[in-house]
């Protein structure tokens, strides 16, 4: 009996359906072994030793491959190809006693037959380089983990934690909502001429020029200036530029791209995207086939398509489309320089599996994102869409207009767009005018001038697509982070959500605003991509992993020993006469005497400012106010300004408004940007939902 240790449990019956009765395949469930938990398991004095455990919840798993092990002919570690599934079978060489020397390792991009039995044909050893890569990642952050979150704890709260990579995604936000608060709006005006041509359709022509230099009117001042210019002139054609465009397909699928075209097309979070992945990846049940995996490996930084791909793609399109719609020679895309490119892109398996064939099987989140990557593999390998483009410049006393339209010649790839994704397309690129037949001098019809105020905006707070192609461009991370970074972030509280936009919540501005304070150097976004670079060449290169980790540990421990100066109030002690300073404590801000310990004058900011009132009492009459727990500031209830001789507490704000069934007393929520309304007495079920006011709102 031959043992193939895989993994994900999703993909066992796939595997195992395709190696027969002389396999076994079990699954590890992930990482097995790993460093404890609550020590920091790493002995920076002596060359970073790791003292690795089982993971509690893996024991038995653990004593189960051991059993398995030891009655097996022959072993084949074929955990995920990447860092992580490397990591783990070198772990497994360790538990099992196996030499991670000889070929114990085998690995395949997609779970079919052929790539299975590829890689069984051809096993090796356990590559190092990309162990030490992963062991020296799991080493830098559990110092981060362990040298700065204590900081955070003793600064802030309770339960906080800073993250090598998460840290900086959350800065990526803060910044940009600091930026969004701090932009000032620049008045400008947009003036379009409506214009037509012997009885012809009207079209629209924008003022770009005056004087042959760009002119944007930046107040209604110069708007009527320039119409008073104008009021007299002829709109006469002056240049025309004809040429044949060429739109080339995009190239297949990373989990960058993968993860923002699903969110942007298909509405997807992040989580629900890589789960319909994992599961199209391990495989589904179609019909009587069983476990059939229908794309290749989720987790892939590249763009490179496998030539017996590309043959496969060729074939499809010259049967399904024609000989027109296929290039001369295959479509290559560049890979980026700081990929890994340890995998192609994300592809189905077989075309011959179409999303239609395969609807019945799939969820509706599974059918939408395997023919988005259907759709998106197959129109990379396409020709290119081709169109009639007319680019047109009116003048009228020096000033220019410029209007341009597109006429579709070949649509190529774009076949396989729907209606809407080309006229978005053409909307993106300003060209959706239909424009009659012009001349160098024809002197055009004037309708109408269309003016509009409009003023500048700040960037768009990130969605978690637009924060996923930001930490590729920049470096942060790779793949396999993407989605567990937006999921902590969110789940911590650091991140709130309005719509499909994240917006730092009070807890994470805090985070960042004190890990700025002396830790700038760690968490920022050049230093993070730096360290990415250095992995991929431990991993790539084989460069020297300990050298990577006492640098960082050096520079590490130089921040964690600095005092941080505490923020300069100008507020004078009342006491001693010395400067109070900010400092902040686990239930929030206070002042504190910078002469301490010699003076222990501390001021609550919570003294110069009264408790915000939100209600009256319903019990006796008094202002109820906001309240924190002592256990966790961040926790608001309400209760009566006059304990403790009045007792009332409430999780809800009580209204002097009574309850239409019972007349007891109504309280109110903010229930996902709605306001709830419901009835205090416990028995009562009146409840009633509202938008909220734009007062409210504010």
């Amino acid at each position: 009996m031959k043992l193939v240790i895989i993994e994900g449990v999703g993909k066992q019956d796939t595997i195992k359906k395709y190696l027969g009765s002389d396999y076994e395949v079990v699954a590890t469930k992930g990482h097995v072994r790993d460093l404890p938990e609550k020590t920091i398991g790493v002995n920076v004095k002596n060359n970073f030793e790791m003292n690795y455990i089982i993971m509690p919840d893996k024991q038995s798993v653990v004593k189960m491959l051991k059993e398995k092990s030891s009655k097996a002919d022959k072993i084949y570690l074929a955990t995920d190809p990447d860092r992580e599934g490397e990591a783990i079978s070198w772990h497994l060489c360790n538990i099992l006693g196996l030499d991670p020397n000889s070929p114990v390792r085998i690995q395949f991009n997609e779970i079919t037959k052929t790539a299975i039995h590829k890689g069984l044909e051809n096993p090796r050893a356990i590559d190092l380089n990309l162990v030490n890569a992963q062991q020296t990642r799991r080493v830098i952050d559990r110092l981060v983990g362990y040298r700065v979150s204590p900081k955070c704890c003793k600064a802030i709260q309770p339960n906080v934690s800073a993250g090598r990579v998460q840290s900086v995604a959350l800065r990526l936000i803060v910044d940009r909502e600091n930026e969004i608060r701090n932009f000032v709006p620049q008045e400008y005006w947009t003036m379009v001429a409506n214009l037509n041509k012997d009885g012809s359709e009207i079209f629209k022509a924008s003022l770009a020029k005056h004087n042959n230099k760009k002119l944007v009117p930046s107040n209604k001042e110069e708007v009527d200036k320039i119409l008073e210019d104008l009021k007299d002139g002829n709109y006469v054609v002056k240049n025309i530029k004809k040429s044949v465009s060429k739109v080339k397909p995009a190239p297949p699928f990373t989990t960058s791209t993968m993860q923002q075209d699903a969110l942007n097309k298909l509405g997807l979070s992040s989580k629900k995207v890589s789960k319909a992945a994992q599961e199209l990846y391990e495989g589904v049940i179609i019909g009587s086939e069983g476990k059939v995996a229908l794309i290749t490996y989720i987790r892939t930084d590249s763009v490179r398509v496998a030539p017996e791909a590309q043959k496969m793609a060729q074939d499809y399109i010259r049967t399904n489309f024609g000989e027109k719609y296929l290039p001369k020679t295959p479509n290559v895309f560049k890979v980026k320089n700081s990929a890994q490119d340890a995998h192609e892109a994300i592809r189905p398996i077989s075309l011959d599996r179409t999303p239609e064939m395969v609807k019945q099987y799939l969820s509706p989140d599974n059918y939408k994102l395997y023919k988005l990557i259907y759709n998106k593999f197959l129109a990379s390998q396409m020709t290119e869409a081709l169109f009639d483009s007319v680019v047109v410049e009116i003048e009228n006393n020096n000033y220019g207009f410029k209007c341009s339209g597109k006429t579709p010649v070949f649509d190529g790839f774009m076949k396989l767009n729907s209606k809407k994704d080309n006229k978005q397309e053409d909307e993106e690129d300003g060209e959706n005018n239909k424009l009659p037949e012009m001349n160098e001098g024809d002197i055009l019809n004037f309708k109408e001038m269309v003016t509009t105020q409009k003023f500048t905006k700040p960037s768009p707070r990130y969605t978690e697509a637009s924060l996923v192609k930001e930490m590729e461009e920049k470096g942060i991370g790779r793949p396999a982070t993407y989605t567990p970074t937006l999921t902590l972030l969110t789940s911590r509280k650091y991140v709130d959500k309005d719509g499909k936009y994240l917006f730092p919540s009070e807890l994470g501005e805090k985070l960042i605003e004190f890990l700025m304070k002396g830790y700038e150097g760690l968490f920022n976004v050049n230093f993070t991509a730096d360290m990415e670079e250095k992995l991929d060449l431990i991993a790539n290169e084989g460069y020297d992993y300990l050298a990577v980790m006492k640098k960082f540990n050096d520079y590490l421990e130089k921040l964690v020993g600095q005092t941080i100066e505490p923020e300069h109030t100008g507020i004078m002690c009342e006491k001693c006469g010395h400067e109070m300073v900010k400092r902040v404590s686990r239930y929030g801000e206070f002042l504190a005497c910078s002469n301490y310990p010699k003076c222990k004058n501390i001021i609550s900011q919570n003294q110069n400012n009264e408790p915000k009132v939100v209600a009256k009492c319903p019990k006796c009459g008094g202002d109820v106010i906001e309240r924190k727990s002592k256990k966790n500031p961040n926790v608001i209830f309400f209760g009566c300004k006059n304990y403790p001789t009045c007792d009332f507490i409430s999780w809800e704000i009580p209204l002097e408004e009574k309850c239409p069934k019972c007349g007891e007393y109504l309280t109110q929520k903010e229930v996902y940007k709605k306001l709830r309304k419901k009835c205090s007495n416990e028995k009562c079920d009146y409840v009633v939902t509202m938008e909220k006011s734009k007062e409210e709102s504010k």
